[in-house]
C-alpha cells in the first residue's frame, strides 16, 4: 500500500489534535476515526496495524484507546512518533473537560447536551459498522477467520464483560496458532514502514522524566508549610492514577469501579455526584472516557493537578506500551507470531462488530434515529466523507431533529 501521505511528526500531532477532538463514543469509536483517517483516506499505516495494537493493548494494562493511538504513533515514527501522537490525541478533550470543570465547580450544573449526544453517538455507531465491514474485507481471507470473527462477536454479544473480552483474545491467538503455524522458516515481509525510523529509547528523556517524579515526591519535603499541603496532594495524584494505568487491565469502564474507591471512598476527594458528573464528562467529551481524570485533578489541586492526574493515567501505561511495541517488532517476522495474530485480526474485528451493537442498544428507536443512522451509514460508506466532518453533522441533526 502506497502512502499518499508523507509521515512526519508534524503530520502525527495535527492528525492525532482532530481525531482527539472528534473521537466521540469510547476506545472503538476512537479507533474508528483513525481507521477512517490514516488507512482509508491517507494510507499511512494498514488495517493489520491498527488490529495489531489493539491485540497488544488489550493484553497490557492501561487505557486502551490512548494505548493504539501510542502503538500506531510508535510503528510510523518511533518513540518521539509515540509520545506525540498520545500527547496529541489527549490535548483537545483536557481542555474541553478542563473548560466543563472550572464552569462545574463554578455554577453547580454540566451544560444541556444531551439532544446533540444522541446524534453524535448514531454517528458513532454507523461509523463503526463501516469501519468493521472494511476491515474484515481487507483482514478476513477464508472461512476459519470468519468463522473466528463471529464466534467473537456473538460472545461479546450474549456475554459481554472485561474478561470475556481478554478471553477471545487469548482464544482468537490461540487458534490463530493450531490453525496458521507453519515451522518452515518465514520470508513475510514486517508490516512496518521502511522510513529509517530510530526506535531506540531516547534515555534523556527518562532521565528527565524521573527527575520530575522525583521532585514530586521530595518536594513536599522541603516546601514552605502553606505549600506543603498542595505538593502532598499532587504527588497522591500522581500515585493513585500512575498506580492505576500500570496495573489495570481493560480500558476505561473498567477503572471506573477502581476510581471510584480511591476518590470517593478512601480519599474523599469528591462526593458521589461529583464523581458521577466527573464520568459524564469523559463520556459527552471526544477522547478517552479517562480524561475523567483530569476533572477529580482540578478539584483536588487546579490546572496543576489536572495535569499531574492526565498525565498520570496516561503516560506510565503508554511508555509500557512502547516497550511492548518494541518487543513485538523485533518478533514480528516469526511464523509463530504471524499465525497467531492470523487468529488475532479476525477475533478484533468481531469485537468491533460487537461494539457497535453494544453502544447502538442504548440508543432510542424513533425515526429520528432511523434516519440519522441511515444518512451518516450511506454518506460514510459510499462517498468515504471524514468522520471528523460526519460526528458534528450528525450532532447538529440530533440537535434539531430531536426538537421536533
Amino acid at each position: 500500500m502506497k502512502s499518499e501521505k508523507e509521515v512526519t511528526l508534524r503530520y502525527l500531532l495535527l492528525n492525532f489534535l482532530k481525531i482527539g477532538a472528534t473521537s466521540f463514543g469510547g476506545f472503538i469509536a476512537m479507533v474508528s476515526v483513525i481507521q477512517d483517517q490514516m488507512v482509508s483516506k491517507d494510507k499511512v499505516i494498514k488495517n493489520e496495524t491498527v488490529l495489531d495494537g489493539i491485540s497488544l493493548a488489550s493484553i497490557l494494562p492501561g487505557p486502551l484507546a490512548v494505548n493504539v493511538v501510542t502503538y500506531i504513533g510508535y510503528q510510523l515514527k518511533g518513540v518521539y512518533g509515540a509520545l506525540i501522537s498520545m500527547m496529541a490525541v489527549i490535548l483537545p478533550s483536557y481542555f474541553l473537560v478542563l473548560g466543563l470543570s472550572w464552569f462545574y465547580l463554578e455554577y453547580g450544573t454540566l451544560p444541556l447536551v444531551d439532544k446533540i449526544f444522541s446524534g453524535i453517538m448514531l454517528a458513532v455507531v454507523a461509523i463503526i459498522v463501516v469501519v468493521a465491514v472494511r476491515m474484515a474485507k481487507k483482514s478476513i481471507s477464508d472461512y476459519k477467520q470468519w468463522i473466528l470473527c463471529m464466534l467473537s462477536g456473538l460472545l461479546l454479544i450474549s456475554i459481554g464483560g472485561f474478561f470475556i473480552t481478554l478471553g477471545v483474545i487469548f482464544a482468537g491467538g490461540l487458534a490463530g496458532f493450531f490453525l496458521y503455524y507453519n515451522p518452515l522458516p518465514s520470508q513475510k515481509s514486517v508490516n512496518i514502514p521502511k522510513n529509517g525510523v530510530q526506535k531506540s529509547v531516547p534515555y534523556y528523556f527518562l532521565f528527565t522524566l524521573s527527575a520530575v517524579i522525583m521532585g514530586i515526591i521530595l518536594i513536599p519535603l522541603i516546601a514552605p508549610a502553606e505549600l506543603n499541603e498542595f505538593f502532598v496532594n499532587v504527588r497522591k495524584l500522581m500515585v493513585v492514577f500512575g498506580g492505576m494505568s500500570v496495573t489495570l487491565f481493560g480500558g476505561g469502564y473498567v477503572f471506573i469501579p477502581a476510581i471510584q474507591e480511591a476518590v470517593v471512598q478512601n480519599l474523599n476527594w469528591l462526593s458521589a455526584k461529583e464523581f458521577a458528573d466527573s464520568i459524564a464528562m469523559g463520556q459527552i467529551t471526544p477522547g478517552p472516557i479517562l480524561i475523567s481524570a483530569t476533572f477529580i485533578g482540578y478539584k483536588v489541586a487546579g490546572i496543576w493537578g489536572s495535569i499531574v492526574a492526565t498525565v498520570s493515567i496516561f503516560l506510565p501505561a503508554g511508555i509500557l506500551m512502547i516497550a511492548g511495541s518494541h518487543f513485538l517488532e523485533k518478533f514480528k517476522n516469526s511464523n509463530l507470531v504471524n499465525a497467531v495474530f492470523m487468529g488475532l485480526r479476525p477475533a478484533v474485528i468481531g469485537l468491533i462488530f460487537a461494539a457497535s451493537y453494544t453502544i447502538g442498544k442504548s440508543i432510542e428507536i424513533n425515526w429520528q434515529s432511523i434516519l440519522i443512522f441511515v444518512i451518516i451509514l450511506i454518506v460514510n460508506f459510499k462517498y468515504k466523507i471524514n468522520a471528523a466532518i460526519l460526528i458534528p453533522i450528525s450532532g447538529l441533526l440530533g440537535m434539531v431533529l430531536f426538537s421536533i
